[in-house]
């Protein structure tokens, strides 16, 4: 395994160096707010392996986010959340039976003058046409009333285990000209080396834009600049009419220049860059809000692929609404395709219980199913079924949440599959 997949040992030395610096803090300070939390999960299901068939699977994971500062005033702070996992059937399913990778690590500097905002360390950049994870710097500010900048510059954090880290670089930003509260144009670029080669060179324009009457539009275009063509375009209207709100909406990808990424060899659909195909949706979701317990919805999705078969999806929507977070909803659709996996009937329900807790043990419970009923066989089944169970409980005035799921599934390409996870959720926060 490379660089990039840290040994779970080597997390929690980290970890437990940052941890051990906090003690010397003056935590009654509110700039060293110290906020953690703790998700530990544990998963059982069954798959074959090397060591024999139907072997049982067992992995815990542990995810740990860490924010020192405070994360609402300007300052200094520390930001940090990483992953680890132990495989305790250790039966050969995974490469390795732990592994473990920091997501990101950062330093961050905040100023309200002018929304300053500095990052360094590992982290995740959103500008634009950018959505990667990168060790290195970025850096946005406010130029003026209605221009807001970003830049960053480092490391792919994906392309390291391609080749090393050697000759690795990316950079790029966006720029963005707004208007008060009428909506934001924005400007964007990016570009990947990988050893030195391009991997992804990619500019693109995005605009936002509420208008009176509670009417927005939302959208974006992306060109790859290495093949010369428009690699997608997304845009999006959304507006009500009295109780009813409607969402039309286009979207556009052209795989060979969306999945076309020059030396980004860890690109797991570059090959669909090959097949020539391009896809056009279009779609329009209504919501109903009827009373404050019942919506209704509907949905329609059409489908155009150059290649492959125009596939059409309707479905209604219904949901009710009960105290606090409870709701119980459904959806009936139908994929109108040429294909036997494209024609399907399509049934789901779902819902979330709340304040059980007077009642039972536990404190809330969730439950979701599906079922879809192919017009033709694939593989001598005409079915595909899922469903989910589950109840959880807060403790600690809801510090620590503990929630148990199982899930069981059906269909065509897998005869039965059983899956169970615990989940322990542990949150602190000294600043209160």
């Amino acid at each position: 395994m490379k660089e990039r997949h840290l040994a779970v040992a080597e997390i929690w030395s980290v970890l437990s160096a940052v941890l051990i610096m906090l003690l010397a803090l003056p935590v009654a300070s509110p700039a060293n707010e110290v906020n953690i939390q703790s998700d530990s999960i544990i998963r059982v299901f069954e798959r074959d392996t090397s060591s024999g068939s139907d072997e049982a699977v067992v992995p815990g994971y542990e995810y740990l986010q860490l924010d020192i500062g405070s994360l609402t005033e300007e300052g200094l702070s520390f930001h940090l959340y990483g992953w680890g996992r132990h495989d305790f059937a250790d039966n050969d399913f995974y490469d390795d039976s732990s592994a473990g990778e920091l997501l990101y690590g950062y330093l961050e500097y905040t100023k309200s003058v002018s929304n300053l905002n500095v990052r360094l360390g590992r982290q995740s950049i959103f500008e634009g046409v950018a959505n990667e994870a990168v060790d290195g710097m970025r850096f946005s500010t406010d130029l003026g009333n209605y221009i807001t900048t970003s830049l960053y510059a480092g490391q792919p954090v994906g392309l390291d285990s391609t080749n090393g880290r050697s000759s690795d670089s990316i950079y790029g930003g966006r720029i963005a000209l707004h208007k008060g509260m009428l909506g934001e144009l924005g400007f964007s670029y990016k570009k990947t080396e990988n050893d030195g080669d391009t991997a992804e060179e990619m500019a693109g324009v995005d605009i936002s834009v509420f208008l009176p009457g509670g009417v927005s539009l939302y959208g974006r275009s992306v060109r790859n600049v290495e093949t010369e063509g428009w690699a997608e375009h997304s845009y999006e209207l959304d507006f009500s009419l009295g109780d009813f709100n409607f969402r039309p909406y286009y979207s556009m990808f052209k795989y060979e220049d969306y999945f076309a990424t020059g030396a980004n060899s860890v690109n797991p659909f570059k090959a669909m860059a090959t097949t020539g195909e391009e896809i056009d949706l279009v779609g329009l979701d209504i919501t109903w809000l009827e009373s404050a317990t019942w919506t209704f919805g509907g949905k329609f999705k059409y489908y155009d692929y150059d290649i492959a078969d125009t596939n059409y999806y309707y479905s209604a929507l219904v949901t009710w609404h009960g105290e606090g977070m409870t709701e119980i909803g459904g959806e009936l659709g139908y994929m109108d395709g040429d294909l036997s996996k494209q024609t399907y009937l399509l049934t789901r329900l779902y819902g979330y219980w709340d304040g059980l807790g007077d009642a039972l043990w536990v404190d809330f419970a969730t439950a979701d199913m599906v079922y879809a009923s192919y017009d033709e066989d694939i593989y001598n089944q005409d079915y595909s079924f899922f469903s989910s169970l589950g109840v959880g409980k807060t403790f600690m005035d809801g510090a620590l949440n503990i929630k148990f799921s199982g899930d069981y599934s059906a269909d065509p390409y897998f005869d039965d599959d059983l899956r169970g996870m615990l989940n322990l959720t542990y949150k602190f926060d000294n600043s209160n």
